[in-house]
């Protein structure tokens, strides 16, 4: 009998989810994971809070087991990079010289950080210049996180607030540069931005929006990032610098290829490329949603999760739409900000709870239904908040949701 085989382009968590989820769908050929970085998929989350404050061994990050993967007769390629794909003969070339013949290719690549432009790019990024994607990447910032040094972070979204308080607890002294007027102002309304801001600020972060860069200094020898002046005037001298300015869909080798891309590699409902035979998940992604009538791509580990399972089922042959309403989650300080939907666009905000007792959610209205909610510290409502946003709960409901005493159930 001739097994099928399928490659797996990316060891995070979509990969390490898509070969798990194919064995347990009952595939029964070779399955084979290529991981660009040595060992196997950890929990990535962690890197910009928990594993800064603690002394966290990286083993703790695995997702699984080594036993799983090995009961489930997974190959794990480590250490390995995919250099080119060739539709033709389906097979991939990798880092060492040589090829694999796939059935099915899972792309799930991820994204990579967007880089901060430097006087010289052409030079050796400065020494303490660093950016979070890996584990690597958090290790070498964790050796610079050092009480009393300076840090600044430029971008004031979830990595670069995360880290703040991180940093802020180990004793450093930290400024949090935003381009725009308010922090996370991207996915949040100016209600929840000011909650943050105000919560940074009170633990002693130096918190500047509006603040654009105007140049950037090198150390007299090249080697580190001496100071940045902002378009004011303001020369902010440091130790230390994070950028946190978004991040970029990881699609080479899927442009090499030949496959169709838009802002991430354009996939159907059930994670398929514009080859049939190849299918991207996670952060590298751009698939259609129902809820929002609109492609859109994710950067959130329950996408990576759940587009994982939907490609696995797909080549399995029991096929099944991705029709989940993303969700995502930040830790800073002792807050814990969940989120479901997609905000952009409301035209009405209601707020249950009170931002001055650090516990409220934020529901967001579109069209008098219900797109999105944010919900600080309060995670014995969210699995409810949840459900409503799945609903698309009526702006009529808006009066119930910011009562308090209307229990979140009463409304489904």
């Amino acid at each position: 009998m001739n097994l099928k085989t399928t490659i797996i382009i990316g060891g995070g968590h979509a990969g390490g989810e898509a070969a798990l989820s194919l064995r347990q769908g009952g595939y029964t050929g070779r399955i084979v994971l290529v991981c660009e970085e040595h060992g196997l998929p950890y929990q990535r989350p962690p890197l910009s809070k928990a594993f800064l404050l603690a002394a966290t061994e990286p083993e703790s990050l695995l997702i699984r087991p080594a036993a799983n993967f090995t009961k489930a007769d997974i190959e794990i390629a480590s250490g390995i990079r995919v250099q080119a794909i060739d539709r033709q003969t389906r097979s991939v070339t990798l880092s060492d010289g040589s090829t694999l013949a796939w059935d099915n290719l899972i792309i799930a690549t991820g994204s990579r950080p967007r880089q901060l432009a430097l006087p010289d790019p052409t030079s050796l990024p400065p020494a303490n210049l660093h950016y979070l994607r890996n584990l690597a990447d958090a290790q070498r910032l964790k050796g610079d996180l050092q009480p009393g040094k300076k840090l600044l972070i430029i971008g004031g979204g979830y990595i670069g607030l995360e880290v703040a308080s991180a940093a802020l607890t180990l004793g450093l002294q930290v400024t949090v540069l935003e381009a725009e007027e308010r922090v996370l102002s991207r996915v949040t309304a100016p209600e929840v931005s000011a909650f943050y801001q105000q919560v940074h600020q009170s633990a002693g972060i130096r918190l500047l929006t509006g603040a654009r860069i105007r140049s950037i200094a090198l150390s007299s020898n090249g080697t580190a990032v001496h100071s940045i002046t902002l378009e004011d005037g303001q020369e902010l001298v440091t130790d230390v610098v994070l950028a946190g300015i978004g991040a970029i869909p990881e699609t080479g080798l899927a442009e090499a290829a030949g496959l169709d891309v838009d802002n991430g590699i354009v996939v159907n409902e059930y994670c398929q490329t514009s080859d049939p035979a190849i299918y991207a998940i996670g952060d590298c992604s751009n698939h259609p949603s129902m809820a929002y009538q609109r492609r859109i791509r994710l950067e959130s580990v329950p996408n990576a999760v759940e587009q994982a399972r939907v490609a696995a089922q797909s080549i399995n042959g029991n096929p099944k739409p991705y029709e989940s309403v993303p969700w995502f989650w930040s830790d800073q300080y002792d807050l814990k900000l969940q989120m479901v939907g997609l905000s952009q666009g409301y035209d009405q905000v209601v707020i249950r709870g009170n931002p001055e007792e650090r516990s409220f959610a934020a529901f967001y209205f579109a069209k008098d239904k219900l797109i999105a909610a944010d919900c600080v510290s309060r995670p014995s409502e969210f699995g409810m908040i949840r459900k409503l946003v799945q609903a698309r709960t009526s702006a009529s409901s808006a009066p119930a949701l910011a009562d308090t005493g209307v229990a979140l159930k009463d409304l489904l």
